[in-house]
């Protein structure tokens, strides 16, 4: 070990170097001399560095905090921190050295009483206590104290640590999840917007509070249903991938004369600002963090790949220390070592090596129905809870199980209505959250792809390649099913499994950003109207275990911190005065207006029955419609039901009584495609009358009867011999209608399409029958010729725009021929003989004026755009959080 560079600390002593004097005034018996001493072995603790410039003290730097380790001072009854020593040397109150050197040894002692052997802070003790007994030793050797006080004092025998519970040995393997669950923490508002620190080895007071954790949950027992825990992918091991951890594992073994675990000295690459020489000596730097991320991202190939990395990193650090250091005898024990366990690991049958449940790993995907399914595709996965909306999930691990069925590990993302969030949330639509739900399913199960991206992205583009036919969904939030909690997602990444985190896709992007507004949550309606915010928050409502919840909840909770407040509503309009009292009008004759005709009446129209029971008159009320309020557009899901959702029209002075505008249901997996009515089948007929209405006012528009068709994968769920039993389309999907059926005649064969009225065919025919009389009366043919349609261009006219474009394109070129002989004309006059040297000279400075001139555009174009992007709201802002400026948060 090597001290680095000194610590630029805040100076503990300021007034020490004026006189004695003040000393005696402050209480303190110890002399100038002794004081400064103290205040440098303080400076040596803060300033001592490792040779990899890990810094000990910084552990030390001040009291464990009380709130995050409450049990820290029931087991260490006089708790000293480096800040202490500094207090108190402020303030004189050190009456002799000997209290100082008792201070001193309280700290390493409180840290090994404390902690297990093993812990980064165990470690850190031992050598602030070697840092310590070097410093003192100094100071008595310069005769500044005596031998005695240079020899911390003994507080006693180091308790033994309690045996290790047996989730703790399987620490070292549960690295990669924890790495991921604390990528995912970093997200959750429970944390309070702490940022990622780095985890160290675990201490006794985790250990008892992660215990009393567990028995505090297992003794609730309220929400224990165990289709809401949080899980992780299954271990999907290949034998070379088992054998690489086998030896991580191995080399973690080794511990040197001083107790210490050889291998945390190369967990980290030294820091660059402390150490930069160490990468100008180094070309290839690399720590077990690293090797660490490459295996779990699926970077090597063999396990000799891995080896070469090994031996990189050990033969690094033989290559910067010197012979007789402790970290080169460490890399020489530890290479040697670990070249030993790949051996035995390689020598080994694969056999050795099945996982669990005999499963074996596919890591080149599954082919399944002609597709390659593989970890990082987004899938749609069938939902016995709701076959219109399959689950939205991201493979995470593809195997086969002993009996050669294959499997896939998903991780599902939730619909909005699928959880239980505040009344005022709103959503974009087409949006899921990231679930803690990771599935297993079989490869059967997988409908087809759909593909999930990150809201930053969403609004700029599509993926490029991906069918436009596939579902393309938004993702801004985890979601937390035990507390019903959505944290924003700061990154990525740490949603995506390993092997595909540093892979990117590309995109077809928009001419601009899309703003997407978002909507109410599809959920508003269940909302109880005695709710209050202090009622508990809803249960969801399960089906089968497999799938999510069939629907979710909504309650009156306060909104959670990072929730935007729902958008204002739409300003009511001014009152509008009185309208004037109607005019008389004559009586206009009831007759079918040709201005504008529904698809619903093409029967009514043909046919010509006036006999048809007239809609009733509609009615006005100018009052109620002053006082209405526009209310806010709800957010359309699709639900299991083939009936219409029930919209809020919106009355205009100008709107038709007789049009109700079709709107389309919108959904993300586009379960029905609802459009505007379809002709081809029977609408109920609906008469047409004149609007003799008093000007501005208006009506409720009757809302027209359309079909529905369930989507091919729902029209799939259902059993052939069913769907014979109902009407189906030319493709055998089954139709559902918004209305009875009128008289039909019935199909002339079986799963043929649906026949008009009786009444319209018999008047076809009568009219078909009239004309043909009157033809024959006329002497005209039975049968006249349809008006053809209009024809096309004749080729000659193409070739005629063709010369024309041509002589365009001569003529232009002959225009450019003449202005540079005018302009070599004007450079002959102006510069003489020399004018090819002034035609260059002019040339150039042309170009540097066009130059300059690209820059001003670009300069405003680039001001233009940060205009632009002042004005819009970012989906992702900056945080500024406590740790920022205060390090014990």
């Amino acid at each position: 070990m090597a001290s680095g560079s000194p610590r630029d600390s805040t100076p503990v002593v300021d007034a020490m170097e004026t006189n004695g004097t003040e000393s005696a005034k402050a209480g303190s018996q110890l002399p100038d001399e002794q004081l400064k001493a103290i205040k440098k072995v303080i400076d040596s603790l803060y300033a001592y560095r490792e040779h990899d410039g890990h810094d000990p003290s910084k552990v030390f730097h001040r009291k464990v905090n009380k709130r995050a380790l409450p049990d820290y001072y029931e087991v260490i009854k006089e708790p000293v921190a480096l800040s202490t020593l500094k207090y108190k040397l402020q303030n004189r109150e050190y009456g002799s050295f000997a209290d100082f050197a008792r201070d001193c040894a309280l700290i390493p002692h409180n840290a090994q009483t404390y902690n297990r052997p093993e812990a980064g802070a165990y470690q850190d003790a031992l050598i602030i206590r070697s840092v310590m007994e070097r410093e003192l030793k100094q100071l008595a050797e310069e005769k500044i104290i005596s031998a005695q006080d240079a020899i911390l004092p003994d507080l006693g025998e180091i308790p033994p640590a309690s045996p290790r519970p047996a989730e703790e040995e399987e620490d070292e393997e549960e690295d990669d999840d924890e790495d991921d669950e604390e990528e995912e923490a970093d997200d959750s508002e429970e944390e309070g917007g702490k940022r990622k620190r780095r985890r160290g080895p675990r201490s006794l007071a985790a250990i008892a509070k992660r215990d009393t954790n567990s028995k505090e949950d297992a003794q609730k027992g309220t929400d224990s249903d165990p289709r809401k825990k949080r899980g992780r992918p299954p271990r999907v091991d290949t034998p070379m991938e088992a054998r690489i951890k086998a030896v991580l594992k191995g080399i973690r073994k080794f511990k040197n004369d001083t107790g210490q675990i050889m291998i945390h000295q190369f967990e980290k690459l030294p820091d660059k600002t402390a150490m930069p020489e160490y990468y100008q000596e180094i070309k290839e730097p690399i720590a077990i963090e690293i090797i660490k991320r490459k295996q779990k991202r699926k970077k090597y190939q063999s396990v000799d790949h891995f080896m070469r990395d090994i031996d990189t990193m050990f033969n690094n650090a033989q290559s910067y220390n010197q012979d007789e250091s402790q970290i080169y005898k460490d890399a020489v024990l530890l290479q040697r070592e670990a070249q030993k366990l790949a051996d035995a690991e390689k020598s080994k049958p694969d056999a050795d090596y099945v996982m669990e449940e005999g499963r074996l790993p596919l890591p080149n995907g599954i082919l399944h129905n002609g597709e390659l399914w593989k970890v990082g595709d987004w899938i749609h996965i069938q939902n016995p809870n709701d076959v219109t909306k399959p689950i939205v999930a991201q493979i995470y691990r593809t195997w086969q199980d002993s009996e050669g069925q294959k499997w896939v590990n998903a991780c599902w993302y939730y619909r909005p209505e699928q959880t239980v969030h505040q009344y005022e949330k709103h959503f974009y639509p087409h949006e899921v959250v990231k679930t803690g739900q990771y599935r297993d399913h079989h490869i059967d199960e997988v409908i087809d792809r759909c593909f999930v991206m990150f809201c930053t992205r969403y609004s700029r583009g599509r993926p490029r390649g991906f069918p436009k036919d596939k579902d393309v969904y938004v993702c801004d939030s985890r979601y937390n099913e035990e507390k019903h909690k959505m944290n924003k997602i700061k990154t990525w990444a740490s949603c995506l499994p390993d092997e595909v985190r540093d892979k990117d896709y590309e995109m077809d992007l928009f001419d601009g950003p899309k703003k997407t507004k978002k909507v109410p949550t599809p959920l508003l309606h269940m909302l109880k109207d005695d709710e209050t915010e202090t009622d508990e928050a809803p249960k969801v409502r399960w089906g089968a275990d497999n799938a999510p919840p069939i629907v979710g909840a909504v309650h009156k909770g306060p909104r959670d911190e990072n929730q935007s407040p729902p958008p204002e509503p739409t300003p009511s309009p001014p009152p509008q005065p009185p309208p004037p009292p109607p005019r008389q009008l004559p009586t206009a004759p009831k007759y079918e207006t040709p201005a504008y005709r529904r698809a619903s009446e093409v029967d009514i129209r043909v046919a010509n029955t006036p006999d048809r029971a007239a809609a009733p008159p509609p009615s006005y009320n100018s009052h109620n419609q002053s006082q209405s309020q526009p209310q806010i557009p709800q957010y359309n899901q699709q639900t299991a039901s083939p009936a219409p959702v029930q919209y809020n029209q919106y009355a205009s002075s100008q709107s038709n009584p007789s049009y109700a505008q079709t709107q389309h249901l919108g959904s993300a997996s586009a379960s029905y495609q609802s459009s505007q009515p379809d002709t081809r089948y029977p609408q109920v007929p609906q008469p047409y009358r004149i609007n003799n209405a008093v000007p501005g006012a208006t009506t409720n528009s009757v809302r027209p009867h359309e079909v529905f068709r369930l989507s091919e994968q729902a029209n799939a769920q259902i059993p052939e011999e069913i769907r014979q039993q109902y009407q189906q389309d030319e493709h055998g999907n089954v139709l559902f209608f918004t209305a009875p059926p009128v008289d039909v005649l019935p199909p002339t064969k079986e799963g043929s399409a649906m026949g008009h009225t009786a009444r319209y065919l018999a008047e076809k025919l009568r009219q078909k029958i009239a004309m043909k009389e009157k033809r024959m009366a006329e002497d005209l043919p039975e049968d006249l010729e349809e008006p053809k349609p209009k024809k096309m261009k004749p080729a000659f006219d193409e070739d005629l725009a063709g010369q024309i474009q041509i002589l365009r394109d001569e003529a232009l070129q002959m225009l450019i021929d003449q202005m540079q002989d005018g302009t070599k004309a004007i450079y002959g006059t102006i510069y003489g003989p020399q004018w090819e040297e002034g035609a260059r000279f002019e040339e150039a400075r042309m170009a540097k004026h066009q130059a300059e001139a690209r820059e001003r555009i670009a300069a405003t174009a680039d001001l233009m755009r940060k205009k632009v992007e002042s004005e819009t709201v970012s989906l992702t802002g900056n945080g500024v959080y406590l740790d920022d400026f205060n390090p014990r948060y």
